[in-house]
């Protein structure tokens, strides 16, 4: 049999692969055009923070406790924090969802051993915070075995996720891409304010 002409064979190969791999795609189902969807309500996925400290503590258990709120409420995180940051006045549901989400995150945190011990978010929470110098003196005079015995980071985290306001906070959102950011921030502050609040009851007379 005669060879092709160089000229005929490459174009020849080149249709032969491009409709073996539309062939694998349709197998596929790749026919139907349709778009990617975002993953089920519920699917379990791997969620890491990209900070460090106090500040990566909090964004993993914002992404936590926003997937947990969207299983709950039957939807993709995505199109949760679309539905915050797009509706009008956020609902007592959606509020309830997102609390319950964050303590449940906590749990979850708790459980794969993910929580720092409280000592190591001690100066993260004392910068800022407005104390007089000797009551940070003496907050920082602590050993970190009595901090750490004493102060468990899931307590201080549930206590600061109750004294959250997410209504005003979930409220004051017009961009999407801001719902984790501010979030964080609001959860942040509330756990600073109760680690510190915690650490002065191991003072005499605090």
């Amino acid at each position: 049999m005669t060879a092709l002409p160089r000229w005929v064979a490459l174009p020849v190969a080149a249709a032969i692969a491009v409709a073996v791999v539309l062939g694998i795609q349709l197998a596929r189902g790749g026919g139907t055009y349709e778009p990617l969807r975002s993953p089920p309500a519920c699917a379990d996925r791997t969620v890491d923070s990209q900070a460090e400290g106090l500040d990566g503590l909090t964004e993993r258990l914002v992404l936590l406790g926003l997937a947990d709120a969207a299983c709950s409420l039957g939807v993709s995180r995505e199109e949760l924090t679309l539905q915050l940051a797009q509706q009008g006045p956020i609902t007592d549901r959606e509020v309830e969802s997102l609390r319950s989400g964050l303590v449940a995150a906590v749990g979850e945190m708790k459980r794969d051993g993910s929580l720092p011990q409280a000592s190591g978010l001690m100066d993260e929470a004392l910068a800022n915070a407005g104390l007089n110098r000797y009551l940070e003196r003496a907050i920082r005079a602590l050993p970190d075995r009595v901090v750490d015995s004493a102060v468990q980071v899931d307590d201080v985290l549930r206590r600061a996720i109750g004294s959250l306001d997410l209504r005003a906070t979930l409220n004051s959102l017009d961009d999407p891409n801001a719902l984790n950011r501010q979030v964080e921030t609001a959860v942040t502050q509330a756990v600073k304010d109760s680690l510190i609040a915690r650490i002065k009851g191991l003072l005499p007379g605090g």
